[in-house]
């Protein structure tokens, strides 16, 4: 299966999984140097970027479902998505490059409509792939998610969903329809 078809899987699985609807925002963080089989950080790949953009859009966007870019360390982790996904967010200026956002970020910000760059995002599910640590845009509470494949090219993945706070005691009972 190539790079486009792994990522065309992941996302629909995940959309399933987590029950995403039109609206949701599913986050990305992505080493394209992991996925070629090579260390974080050291390899940036702008084609392998391309296929796994590809695969990941070509599913979320017909669903209506936005997509946001983690960007590498170098830029804070801050996000790229399009700009109807967060409208009254606070942008901040940055304009993501192959050594300061990461290749996968680049080619976000070059491919959407209409592209915004923001420190932070509240997405309901997500995907990691080689270790770029999502966690932090993800709403409370994440959810592992096991999907049928556990890597694309080289890079393992970690799949997340969220789901609304458990509140109450023993008492309570809670709506399966959100779990």
């Amino acid at each position: 299966m190539s790079i486009k078809e792994q990522c065309m899987q992941v996302a629909k699985e995940l959309c399933e999984l987590a029950k995403l609807k039109k609206g949701d925002i599913f986050v990305v963080g992505c080493s394209t140097s992991e996925v070629v089989g090579s260390k974080i950080g050291t390899n940036s790949d702008p084609d392998t970027a391309e296929e796994i953009f590809k695969g990941l859009y070509s599913v979320l966007k017909p669903k209506g479902i936005y997509l946001a870019v983690q960007c590498c360390e170098h830029l804070n982790r801050a996000i790229v998505t399009e700009a109807d996904a967060v409208p009254s967010a606070e942008r901040v200026n940055a304009v993501p490059q192959k050594k300061a956002g990461g290749s996968l970020a680049t080619v976000a910000y070059n491919s959407f409509k209409s592209p915004v760059v923001i420190e932070e995002i509240k997405a309901d599910a997500g995907v990691d792939i080689g270790g770029t640590l999502i966690g932090m845009h993800l709403k409370r509470v994440a959810v592992p998610v096991r999907l049928s494949i556990d890597k694309i090219g080289e890079a393992s993945i970690i799949c997340a969903r969220v789901r609304p706070k458990f509140i109450g005691g023993e008492r309570a009972i809670y709506d399966k329809e959100m779990l």
